[in-house]
């Protein structure tokens, strides 16, 4: 049975419908998948995509929802591109973590200042704190639109890199504060949303460095400024970089286990009853990259992840992993990330993976 929206979104490609809601069919609960939507113009390849993660036994997505794309001009919401999203994920049964980023034009200027006629001079990450108030009413909005579809949010990206903190030096107190406002936004909206904080780059900068902060110093700054008030569940990147998905964490280097390091802190500070959430993971199979691994390996070590996180990690949800499908080639390293091809090929990793959520 075929059953039309009760609204029509304004399609440019063709018709596209949704059918009954559908189940994913899996035994591994916390298979998760960074999906690239984001930049996705035609809905029937968005409903394509998310076919693909149901049957692969996902249960879970991590997209990326600019504030830019809905709130373009101060006030005015255009929600078209985000319900598209949302509704066919919901329509396939998979469950949607928002992450909620990239500043409008408008946004990266305090009201007192002029705003230049390209608006080139600030990046899309530069949030000044006279617009912490624009930002939560954003997320007030959003969480209160998508109440019932929608109950995870992430709040902000990597917010230790400078590239991500408006090519500014990182702040982690500053950064506790704008979430803090962030916070009380999602929570009006709807009083049931789970807020994600933190998602911080896993990152050995030094102190000083203009490029970012270490991942744990930046982390426990924020723990001493009050993060713990500011989310429910903590997001984590824990990427292999080439190394395999069991080898012990070390603060001097980087690998998957690195969250064991994260989870301690969150130890330390009192937070240990929350759980967490691996919001980026995974390994790539470039030949051209230092951090990559061969093919076989990368389906070794992003299945290995998976089993490890559910048979040790009793604080963790989902292992979301970085990154499903791209709309478009990138010609680097970056397409050997992918799970599926933009041509909707699913490369060997995809049924590897779909042949794990099947097993008891």
């Amino acid at each position: 049975m075929i059953v039309v929206l009760a609204y029509s979104w304004p399609l440019t490609d063709k018709l596209v419908t949704l059918g009954e809601p559908q189940l994913v069919q899996t035994q591994k609960s916390n298979v998760c998948f960074h999906t690239r939507l984001t930049d996705e113009v035609e809905t029937v390849k968005i409903q394509q995509t998310l076919s693909l993660v149901r049957e692969a036994g996902a249960t879970a997505i991590v997209e990326y929802f600019p504030w830019a794309y809905v709130e373009g001009a101060q006030g005015q919401l255009n929600w078209y591109h985000s319900d598209r999203i949302i509704d066919i994920a919901h329509q396939n049964g998979i469950e949607v973590i928002a992450r909620i980023g990239v500043v409008p034009t408008w946004a990266r200027y305090a009201a007192t200042e002029t705003i230049p006629a390209d608006g080139s001079d600030r990046t899309d990450t530069y949030l000044p704190p006279e617009r912490y108030a624009d930002y939560a009413n954003y997320i007030e909005a959003f969480t209160s639109r998508y109440q019932g579809k929608i109950n995870y949010v992430i709040l902000w990206n990597e917010p230790n890199l400078a590239l991500e903190w408006g090519f500014r030096q990182v702040d982690p107190e500053e950064h506790v504060e704008m979430l803090r406002i962030a916070y009380a936004g999602a929570k009006r909206g709807n009083p049931e949303i789970q807020v994600l904080g933190g998602a911080v780059a896993p990152t050995l900068e030094p102190v000083g460095s203009p490029n970012g902060m270490h991942d744990l110093t930046f982390l426990e700054r924020m723990y001493i400024a009050g993060f713990a008030e500011t989310y429910d569940i903590l997001s984590i990147h824990s990427y292999g970089l080439g190394q395999a998905h069991n080898i012990a964490p070390d603060t001097a280097g980087l690998n998957y286990r690195r969250a064991e390091l994260v989870r301690d802190l969150m130890v330390r500070y009192g937070d240990g009853h929350k759980q967490t959430a691996i919001t980026e993971s995974g390994w790539n199979d470039s030949p051209y990259w230092l951090h990559a691994t061969n093919p076989a390996d990368r389906i070794a070590q992003t299945i290995g992840s998976y089993q490890y996180a559910a048979d040790h990690w009793a604080w963790n949800t989902w292992v979301c992993t970085w990154a499903f499908r791209y709309p478009q080639r990138y010609y680097s390293y970056f397409d050997q990330y992918a799970f599926v091809a933009p041509d909707f090929e699913p490369l060997p990793i995809y049924s590897a993976v779909q042949n794990y959520t099947q097993q008891p």
